[in-house]
């Protein structure tokens, strides 16, 4: 692919000179740039290359829609697992459908066999950037760790953990507008197993001690990974200090790691305590849930008069980058620009090889509007089945959030009863072998008086013992109130999670639904497109053979400038 550097219109790579302004052309040095994708992507420029994949800048040459494109590396993609797991990035982020969780429009594979993400173009920075650059005061820390735990919460609703989440997959847009990224090694329930035992993923400094001894981690590593990031933007530094991957995942699952305040003792009580139940050791002794966690920071906030963000409904959906609209096919006004050079140039007696080169341009023109109107209609119903998708992912996801905001706080206290059931049951438990010892010393009193004189030792082992008795029969009924607290609340989050279930198999239905249509769609558009990629390079030949020898006129000046005009 060569490039204009005056007009940056973009050729294929046995062009020498631009039709438009008579440049010589220069070569990409990244050979995608300029070449389109799925048959409506063009790839702009690189934002970044990372160690499994490249991502782009590119816009959707139908509608002008930016975007950015994540293309796997190629000594990935003949990874079954690896492209596997690169799908999945895709699958989860799509189905989360949440504001503070990064929107993934498109999948498939490139050409060359190469599967690729479209996924929404961010401006902002990373959480890590500000990180290394100062700590996060609290006012602007709350904000952002509510926006985690409304993501997260929204993941694990939906059965999708994370298992990967640190400052450098924490972006920051405009007004600290959070989105999570990377949800490529994220797992779903319903997901087959990729990692075989023995195989850890993730990053060491934030994983959570069970990471490392199971595959099937839960909620819980996110809870304590977030843990980790509230700990670290708050002292710039990590809870523990390691030379090597080995040593943080010892550290993580042995040392205890220091309270916040001793640190910042400016940071309120309540804070501390969340940090240190975020990074508990086992998974039981963290907050039930996310909406846990969440209800904690805004009592934090309150308390603190901190504003927060409104709640994810009321937030906007789409990115700040704005569609620069489709417009009107470029080759249709240029071929405009064609005739009326013809007509200054030579009035009614063209030459014939111009007037058939005129021709010909016309008849590809023709074709290529007919194809890119075709192509446009088509993109109006794919865009038609994700904006229902979408609704029907958020709808679900409002009526996930009214049922488990309520089954948090009946965790808690199914927690908490079932916390107080086990030391009760003790309590009671030590009842009977002192009740078996006072009966045996009463039982001796009644043979000694052979109930022939009265004792007051006996009477005094009866009272013993009837004490005894009355304490156990107490400890027993407390005991018993509490397992049946704890019961019925078990209950009651059960009852939740059967409707939750039910919401869970709507959103997988619709996805069946829905999946089928857009597939559909795309598979049509990039038909079509490869066709107008065909095209577009055939009317690149055909202008630059035609605009050559009309160069030297002096009377078409000015059209060549509006021809310069339309490619910017």
């Amino acid at each position: 692919m060569k490039t204009c550097p005056q007009c940056h219109q973009r050729y294929p790579a046995d062009s020498a000179f631009c039709f438009i302004d008579g440049s010589s052309l220069v070569s990409e040095k990244d050979p995608r740039i300029g070449t389109s994708i799925a048959g409506r992507y063009v790839i702009e420029q690189g934002l970044g290359i990372g160690g499994m994949a490249t991502v782009y800048r590119a816009y959707n040459k139908l509608i002008g829609t930016p975007c950015a494109i994540k293309i796997l590396n190629r000594e990935f993609a003949q990874d079954t697992t690896t492209r596997e797991r690169f799908r999945r990035e895709a699958r989860h982020a799509q189905r989360l459908a949440h504001p503070n969780i990064i929107e993934i429009f498109d999948q498939g594979d490139t050409d060359d066999g190469l599967p690729f993400l479209v996924m929404e173009l961010l401006q902002g920075t990373s959480l890590a950037d500000v990180v290394e650059r100062s700590r996060v005061p609290l006012a602007r820390a709350l904000p952002i760790w509510v926006q985690m735990a409304r993501a997260l919460g929204r993941a694990h609703d939906f059965d999708v953990v994370h298992r990967d989440l640190k400052p450098e997959n924490v972006f920051l847009m405009k007004g600290d507008w959070v989105k999570l990224l990377d949800f490529g090694i994220a797992r779903c329930a319903q997901d087959a197993r990729l990692t075989n035992l023995g195989e850890i993923f993730g990053t060491p400094q934030y994983m959570a001690p069970e990471r490392s001894t199971t595959i099937d981690a839960g909620p819980p590593a996110d809870l304590y990974s977030l843990g980790v990031i509230m700990f670290e933007m708050i002292t710039q530094r990590l809870p523990f200090d390691a030379p090597d991957p080995a040593s943080w995942i010892l550290k993580h699952m042995n040392e205890q790691p220091p309270h916040l305040k001793e640190l910042a003792p400016e940071m309120p009580d309540a804070l501390d305590r969340l940090v240190s139940a975020l990074m508990a050791k086992e998974p039981s002794e963290r907050p039930v849930d996310a909406y846990r966690v969440l209800a904690e920071l805004e009592e934090i906030a309150a308390a603190s008069r901190i504003a927060l963000p409104p709640p994810p409904e009321a937030m906007p959906r789409d990115s700040a980058v704005r569609s620069r609209g489709a417009g009107r096919d470029p080759w249709v006004s240029r071929l405009e620009l064609f005739e009326r050079m013809t007509a200054r140039a030579f009035g009614a007696s063209a030459p014939v090889d111009i007037q058939r080169q005129l021709e010909a341009l016309r008849g590809v023109v023709r074709e290529h509007a007919d194809l890119r109107s075709r192509a446009l209609d088509e993109q109006r119903r794919l865009e038609g089945v994700a904006e229902e998708w979408r609704d029907g992912r958020m709808q679900i996801g409002r009526a996930m959030d009214a049922l488990t905001v309520d089954a948090s706080l009946t965790r808690e206290e199914a927690r908490s009863f079932r916390a107080r059931v086990a030391p009760l049951s003790a309590a009671t438990q030590a009842f009977v072998p002192e009740v078996l010892i006072a009966h045996k010393e009463a039982v001796r009193w009644e043979g000694r008086c052979g109930f022939a004189e009265p004792y007051l030792e006996l009477a005094a082992s009866y009272r013993k013992l009837a004490e005894l008795v009355e304490g156990w029969y107490a400890s027993r009924k407390a005991d018993y109130e509490a397992e049946s607290e704890a019961i019925a609340r078990e209950h009651e989050v059960a009852e939740v999670d059967a409707q939750i279930k039910k919401l869970r198999e709507r959103l997988e239905e619709l996805d069946r639904q829905l999946e089928a249509r857009r597939r559909e769609s795309q598979e049509r558009i990039a038909e079509i497109g490869r066709r107008v990629d065909q095209l577009d390079a055939e009317l690149l030949h055909l202008a630059s053979r035609f605009c050559a020898p009309l160069r030297s006129k002096p009377e078409l000046g000015t059209l060549f400038v509006e021809l310069e005009r339309l490619a910017g």
